[in-house]
């Protein structure tokens, strides 16, 4: 029997109209839209396509999106002064920076130097704090949307197995601590992981987030797990497809997520929800 299809669209719907009503709240009471700035360096087309689509989003939910940019060669001082804007700006609610940065600025100054009030994808020093203490804490949007759609289709987490297969910053790491907090008990692998396939099969849920084209596949899958695919990779052919095997996994599988249609979904709306929220709790500061 194949695996039950877990969508991102009836997801996306739903909170797309919370987020409306919400979004028509704030205006209200503040005299403004929410605003999310985003901040890019240089001109990659990966980023620049993002950023637009979130600017798309936010119009459709009534948050108004502002693009900043700085050129390719910015230097570390130019992007502290940017984000200190920022910060400053009461007119700006939440701040995404978009990644990755040129190889000549560091991570660590993003992190270092966010408000985390508008840290909205959950990569400053702080937020990354709270969410190891279990304290109230802006999370990354891939997480987040992860959650959510385990959340919607009931999956169980408390006492389960679970694999997350990748170890980055703004996925694996950060969705293994919001599953600990769900009680589960977590493995992350990563690129120096033996016997990939040992782990993997002994999840209950599995979740993928490595950026390799069909990595996972049916014999290294439990039988009956949940599989998560984030991955989202273009072939030759223009086609896009996930880090697991969809074909061959759906008939191993208890339920799996399709790429696109999966957690794709999510994301954008996943970082205006934030927006929203950093927006709700920084206007009760100011009453």
């Amino acid at each position: 029997m194949s695996a039950r299809i877990l969508e991102g669209r009836p997801i996306a719907e739903a909170l797309r109209t919370r987020l409306k009503r919400q979004a028509i709240g704030f205006q209200r009471r503040a005299g403004r839209p929410a605003t999310i700035a985003v901040l890019h360096v240089g001109t990659d087309d990966a980023s620049l396509v993002y950023a637009r689509a979130i600017e798309r989003t936010a119009l459709q939910l009534g948050l108004e999106s502002r693009a900043v940019e700085l050129p390719a060669q910015a230097q570390e001082s130019d992007l502290v002064r940017a984000l200190v804007r920022l910060s400053d700006d009461r007119g700006v609610d939440g701040i995404l920076v978009q990644l990755p940065l040129p190889r000549h600025l560091s991570q660590r100054t993003i992190a270092e130097m966010m408000d985390p009030r508008k840290d909205v994808d959950g990569i400053s020093v702080t937020s990354v704090g709270n969410l190891f203490l279990r304290q109230q804490s802006l999370v990354p949007s891939t997480p987040a949307a992860v959650v959510s759609l385990l959340d919607h289709y009931r999956v169980p987490l408390s006492g389960k197995r679970v694999v997350i297969v990748g170890a980055s910053n703004v996925v694996g790491k950060p969705l293994a601590f919001l599953l600990l907090q769900r009680d589960a008990t977590v493995t992350v692998c990563h690129i120096a992981t033996r016997d990939l396939a040992m782990w993997t099969q002994q999840a209950e849920v599995l979740v993928v987030a490595v950026g390799k084209p069909h990595l996972i596949h049916a014999d290294m899958v439990r039988p009956g797990a949940t599989v998560i695919d984030v991955g989202i990779n273009t072939l030759p052919d223009r086609s896009i497809v996930g880090d697991v095997d969809f074909e061959t996994v759906r008939e191993v599988a208890g339920a799996i997520t399709p790429v696109p249609g999966g957690i794709g979904q999510l994301t954008n709306i996943m970082v205006l929800r934030q927006t929203l929220l950093a927006a709700l709790l920084q206007l009760r500061e100011l009453v």
